[in-house]
């Protein structure tokens, strides 16, 4: 597989940066290694240009006329290799070059069919659509791996999707402008579309993880037969005598809750909390939204069922440091093999394999989303969470963007970073 073009620019006016992104689209095009004749284009663009986000898809669609396939999303913030823009009017587009009979562009006014087999897919969703989360479960059960990557368009305005099908639309499901409102977008890839991908947490364990004894729809008011609420002030060291360092640090704690069976197909089996401390990719990390000191209870801005395992956790800027070189770094052993040809080796320790995107890594393009509650701010500074990925996985051609929740498998996540690699 050729490495995927892309491109990322801030401007103003939309049509001067879409025209600095063609540019770079163009040249990266030309050289060798680069996929020259791709079909398939992922856009992402801050909100800031969410007004404009038909006459950007004309506009791209025109000055590009061999990519038949459109997908993408907004964001507050959006992502591309080694940088982030976050309030500012930007775009990020890569182009993919695959076989044309292993991915299909799906939407609502194009179904994914029947004929189509699925093996994975990367997903765009409204935070607004009703039973969101039976939504993306019933699409995981549609893929025969079970995986799906993606995240919720996140938008300070009304959130929206870009979907192209080159094969057309399903006559009767309405006119197809290719930006859509509502309901789930994205790309399904066959077998033959080969996808490494990890989820990181943000947020690290108070303590041990505890069984969920007595619940009533999400709030939990036991934890080992124990009182939810008794459970979280002794692990946070506080008392509700002193109400006001009680409720602060009760603020800034999450529960992080597992299913109580088995893990799904699609992310290798993992604890629910690591050797490092950190969660695991079945934790699903939910904000404290109550207490109810008459019951002891604990409600969380999700429902919980007898059985789950729940850890108490905060957001912690080394864990999620550290966790985003992890999953990194699973990266480049599972595509490294331990035995390399001498070029390949010499390609990889030249000073040019640090300077540009090189085809010996193994990886033809990216995409990163992450949650729009990390980002350079959580982790030190100005686009410190894709200078890491860029320390870690070297220079690849990567666009993203930071979504209001993220989606891996069938679950929707928060405050985590789920990047996924085209190898």
């Amino acid at each position: 597989m050729r490495l995927f073009p892309y491109a990322h620019a801030t401007h103003p006016q939309w049509g001067m940066a879409a025209n600095l992104a063609l540019a770079q689209l163009r040249a990266q095009m030309a050289l060798h290694g680069y996929a020259a004749n791709p079909t398939l284009a992922l856009l992402y663009i801050t909100d800031h240009y969410a007004a404009h986000a038909q006459e950007i898809l004309a506009h791209l669609s025109a000055e590009l006329p061999g990519v038949t396939d459109w997908a993408g999303t907004v964001g507050v913030a959006i992502a591309s290799n080694n940088v982030e823009y976050v309030d500012e009017p930007a775009l990020a587009i890569t182009l993919c070059e695959l076989p044309t009979d292993q991915y299909r562009v799906f939407s609502g006014v194009a179904p994914l069919g029947m004929a189509f087999q699925a093996h994975s897919a990367l997903v765009h969703a409204d935070a607004s659509t009703q039973d969101l989360t039976e939504l993306i479960d019933e699409m995981a059960a549609r893929t025969d791996s079970g995986y799906l990557f993606g995240g919720l368009g996140s938008s300070r305005g009304a959130s929206l999707q870009f979907a192209v099908a080159g094969d057309g639309t399903v006559k009767g499901q309405g006119a197809a402008s290719g930006v859509f409102s509502g309901g789930l977008s994205g790309v399904a890839f066959g077998p033959g579309v080969h996808l490494v991908s990890r989820v990181t947490q943000g947020a690290q364990p108070l303590g041990k993880t505890h069984t969920v004894t007595s619940v009533s729809r999400n709030l939990v008011l036991a934890l080992d037969g124990e009182p939810a609420l008794a459970v979280l002030l002794r692990e946070l060291d506080v008392t509700l005598e002193q109400p006001r360092e009680a409720l602060q640090a009760i603020r800034a704690t999450l529960a992080g809750l597992t299913e109580g069976h088995a893990p799904l197909t699609g992310l290798r089996d993992a604890p629910a909390i690591t050797r490092t401390g950190n969660f695991g990719p079945d934790v699903l990390v939910r904000h404290i939204i109550g207490l109810d000191p008459a019951r002891n209870g604990v409600a969380l801005a999700s429902v919980v069922q007898k059985g789950m395992t729940l850890a108490f956790c905060q957001r912690h800027v080394q864990a999620a440091r550290a966790d985003l070189m992890r999953i990194c770094t699973e990266i480049r052993e599972e595509l490294e093999p331990q035995e390399q040809a001498l070029e390949t080796a010499a390609a990889l320790a030249g000073a040019d394999a640090e300077a540009a995107p090189h085809p010996a890594r193994g990886i033809a393009g990216a995409v990163y989303v992450s949650c729009a509650g990390r980002g350079g701010a959580h982790f030190g500074g100005p686009s410190a969470e894709l200078q890491i990925i860029r320390r870690a996985l070297g220079d690849v051609p990567l666009v993203g963007f930071f979504a209001g929740g993220e989606i891996a498998r069938n679950h929707l996540y928060g405050y985590t970073g789920v990047l996924t690699v085209f190898t």
